[in-house]
């Protein structure tokens, strides 16, 4: 488990179910000056809520900052590069463990948006050239338009001498997919208590759902990259909708409730093998499908090219929770 997270037991019936518990953030790995900027920011915390309690108001539950989106469509942005090691973890985002090409980046709170950029891709040019990393971690401290990728990616494009370095760097839309969706089932979660992590989407996602009793249920993203529903979805197995920021929508069946194992569904997000539903009539096991021939928004010719038409992305940013 990497999120850190406290698994919850199964539930009988009639019981009361206990609070979900956030995820822990990814270990500190970093040079003594990002220590001393974490210390900074921990004191400024301590001042902001001490003063907001003296004048008669109850600290705020942890939230995304205001504006807090994910980099996304083709625009350009310009920020500064340094590097970490995440010790081969996955970081905030959750994933089993850090990609096997070590390509990856933790973003600030403003861009890592309470969770939305996970999974995203990014193309970093800087002085030698252009890496591609993947979203996988949050780097607290971090203002918006600083990036904090791993040594590996950070040694392609600057000398790591330099220690930090002025980037250029976009949202890759439609990156090539390693394979179909992936789902993991949470430890702890049972009929009473879901939560699903989906991985292989390419894009940031938008949205989860999950089919229950002829019904599409809307799933809750943590700033831990999972999607739960608090009351629990059943037994299994599930019928799962996935919905990208690009409109890019799949729907994957027979998912188990299977705590703790990385589950690969037979559907990817878009381009070749990509698979949406039909409406069903009535609720059934296996909802029938039917294959596109091409994904909504890229030219059938180069599906993963990000073109002049780049869809527009739509983002639903994570509602403030409720204090633990």
């Amino acid at each position: 488990m990497t999120d850190g997270s406290a698994p919850h037991p199964p539930i009988p019936a009639g019981a009361e179910r206990p609070p979900a518990v956030p995820g822990r953030r990814r270990a500190p790995a970093r040079a003594r000056r990002r220590l001393a900027a974490a210390g900074l920011a921990a004191l400024a915390a301590v001042v902001a809520v001490t003063l907001a309690v003296r004048g008669g108001a109850a600290p705020a539950c942890a939230a995304p900052p205001v504006g807090a989106a994910p980099p996304l469509g083709a625009g350009a942005h310009t920020g500064k590069a340094t590097f970490f090691d995440s010790k081969g973890a996955g970081g905030n985002c959750s994933r089993p463990a850090a990609p096997t090409n070590r390509l990856y980046v933790a973003l600030g709170p403003s861009e890592y948006a309470a969770g939305a950029s996970c999974g995203g891709f990014l193309d970093v040019t800087g002085p030698r050239g252009t890496v591609r990393v993947l979203v996988m971690d949050q780097c607290p401290e971090c203002a918006p338009g600083h990036l904090d990728l791993s040594a590996e990616a950070f040694a392609r494009i600057a000398d790591p001498v330099q220690g930090v370095v002025r980037v250029t760097y976009r949202a890759v839309v439609d990156p090539a997919l390693p394979g179909p969706l992936t789902f993991r089932i949470k430890e702890g979660a049972s009929q009473w208590w879901f939560a699903v992590l989906v991985g292989d989407h390419g894009n940031p996602l938008r949205s989860v759902e999950v089919r229950q009793n002829g019904s599409w249920r809307a799933a809750d993203r943590e700033d831990y990259n999972y999607w739960l529903i608090p009351s629990g979805a059943g037994p299994g197995p599930y019928t799962i909708r996935v919905t990208d920021v690009y409109g890019h929508r799949v729907t994957a069946t027979g998912i188990r409730m299977a705590p703790g194992q990385v589950q690969r569904s037979t559907v990817r997000m878009y381009g070749a093998g990509a698979v949406t539903t039909t409406r069903p009539a009535k609720p059934s096991r296996s909802p029938s499908v039917r294959p596109t021939s091409a994904s909504p928004s890229p030219p059938p010719s180069s599906p993963s090219a990000p073109t002049p038409s780049t869809p527009t992305p739509v983002v639903e940013a994570a509602a403030p929770g409720a204090c633990a």
